[in-house]
């Protein structure tokens, strides 16, 4: 038998136990997406920017797909599916924005494109 402690959901049904080092890897996952963010408000780059690109956030998606069979069936599997999910949709909206605002600078628009585009994801990441 284990030693770690039996965790319920709301209805008092027992999940997997949580070795407590996989409680440790999520907390760095989050510490190094914060990373990112800090380093996107302090640095020249933007949030949005820092969050995709910044290797503190590859880092932390890398760990997140090693250890996600791991916390299969724990309370840590929402945790490890948010922060991949986040991950990819702010890398998908920031293309779909660096696209956009490419193509509409011809015209002189692409430039707003972006400012609003990269403003808004990065208060979308932030969040």
């Amino acid at each position: 038998m284990n030693d770690y402690p039996i965790v319920t959901d709301e209805n008092g049904v027992p999940r997997a136990p949580v070795p407590p080092s996989l409680v440790t890897v999520t907390r760095v996952v989050y510490a190094l997406h914060a990373l990112s963010i800090l380093i996107g408000v302090f640095t020249g780059a933007s949030i949005a920017t820092a969050f995709v690109f910044g290797w503190p956030s590859i880092i932390a998606v890398i760990i997140n797909y090693v250890e996600r069979s791991d916390v299969r069936g724990t309370y840590l599997d929402s945790h490890f599916s948010w922060q991949i999910r986040t991950f990819w949709y702010a890398f998908g909206f920031a293309c779909l924005v660096g696209f956009v605002g490419f193509i509409l600078s011809f015209i002189y628009v692409g430039l707003a494109i972006w400012f609003i585009g990269f403003f808004i994801m990065s208060i979308w990441v932030v969040h």
